[in-house]
């Protein structure tokens, strides 16, 4: 599994906003220039996040984006799926899938199914409160 760089950005954007907006509402382009990220290419990735019911926008010339939740309400498993889909590492092991006829002869398919687990497992307990607070951490550079 690879994650392409509209779901790093996702969580990069949402990390931004966590940490600046406070009361205020932060805009695209100052995210942009903080992230040294498209502005253009932000704002296709908060078209997302705001469908999605993960930020709000405010109009106005003090306008921008705030968080609809607090932070830690944020899983990086919910933003990587919403920029992402299925984070999977293979058709077989997501979700929805229909089964398998070679799903009994798969020697594979314990392998997929514990992968599959691990990646849930880690990005279904991060939070945006946890990657602020690791982005405040000087002992570790976390980058995504």
């Amino acid at each position: 599994m690879k994650i392409s760089t509209k779901g790093r950005y996702a969580l990069r954007l949402m990390l931004d906003i966590a940490e600046h907006s406070g009361d205020k509402p932060v805009s695209i382009k100052e995210i942009a220039q903080r992230q040294d990220i498209s502005d253009k290419y932000l704002e296709q990735i908060i078209s997302l996040l705001n469908s999605g019911g993960f930020v709000r926008s405010v109009r106005g010339p003090q306008g921008g984006y705030l968080l609809r939740k607090k932070p830690e309400e944020y899983t990086v498993g919910m933003i990587l799926r919403m920029t992402e889909g299925t984070l999977s590492p293979v058709a077989c092991v997501e979700d929805d899938a229909p089964g398998c006829d070679r799903e009994e002869n798969c020697a594979t398919i314990k392998l997929w199914r514990q992968l599959d687990e691990a990646i849930k497992s880690v990005v279904d307990h991060v939070t945006i409160a946890d990657l602020l607070m690791w982005q405040g951490d000087e002992s570790d550079n976390y980058c995504i």
